[in-house]
């Protein structure tokens, strides 16, 4: 079930509102630069990321629609996320995101 967003007319916070915080954006690159991630491997590359924080982003994009878990171990049941065709739309965000945070840390 998708999550609802607020009530605004503004599109950026729309967008703000399913990823508008670092630890989401980082998973999501993660994904990016991999076709699927355990929890450990996401854990492992967040490092300062709390354990019960990464879950409830995934959680949260999962309900998004932006993740999916899909289960790869069933005993004990463990499980990788990917991301959807709607995750895959945020690249552009992405990749606008790391030419500015190159050209920032030139310019320092």
């Amino acid at each position: 079930m998708a999550r609802t967003y607020p009530a605004t007319s503004c599109p950026v916070a729309t967008a703000l509102s399913a990823i508008g915080d670092r630890w989401t954006l980082l998973i999501l690159r993660d994904l990016f630069l991999n076709e699927s991630r355990r929890f450990q491997d996401l854990q492992g590359s967040l490092a300062g990321c709390a354990p019960t924080t990464l879950t409830q982003r995934l959680r949260s994009l999962e309900t998004d629609g932006l993740v999916a878990r899909r289960l790869y171990e069933e005993r004990p049941p463990r499980h990788e996320y990917v991301l959807t065709p709607k995750g895959r739309d945020a690249a552009p965000v992405l990749q606008a995101l790391r030419a500015w945070g190159l050209k920032l840390q030139r310019d320092a």
